[in-house]
């Protein structure tokens, strides 16, 4: 293994890894969508590029979305490098996601902001299984009468 990968290494980690890697331009615009992507989101590269994020947004979280996206794109500023974001998505059937991701903000060699990649996973499983332990322990916590104390002997 070299110590400098060639770019064909990175290029196959981004086309081929499990994660949705996606990078929108400053108009949230779709430039790069991975394996990854196809698989989660159900849209081949072909459809997804060339579309807005919109795709994969919920409709009523748009608004918000997009504010947000406009908010980055002005200040180049996004506390989502370091942090992870949970939010919903849509397939392309119309099923709900439970996503989490992280962003980096691509610049070009001038450091001009070209716009977010994303680096984005599937936890709706993982989400769908804590919702149910919630679940259940709320209806625990409702059917159990307060504990007795017991008398203390004086």
């Amino acid at each position: 293994m070299p110590n400098d990968p060639p770019a064909w290494m990175y290029r196959a980690i981004v086309e081929h890894t499990q994660d949705a890697i996606i990078l929108a331009d400053r108009d949230g615009v779709i430039r790069l969508w991975n394996e990854g992507a196809e698989t989660i989101f159900g849209y081949r590269a072909d459809e997804a590029i060339g579309q807005t994020l919109d795709m994969i947004i919920p409709e009523r979280l748009r608004g918000r979305h997009w504010e947000g996206y406009r908010k980055v794109m002005a200040t180049g500023v996004t506390k989502y490098g370091r942090e992870f974001l949970a939010v919903p998505g849509t397939r392309k059937d119309g099923t709900r996601l439970s996503l989490e991701f992280t962003i980096m903000l691509l610049r070009d060699e001038t450091g001009a902001l070209l716009g977010p990649a994303a680096i984005i996973r599937d936890v709706t499983a993982r989400w769908q299984q804590e919702k149910a332990l919630r679940e259940r322990l709320a209806a625990l916590e409702a059917g159990r009468a307060p504990c007795a104390r017991p008398e203390q002997d004086v």
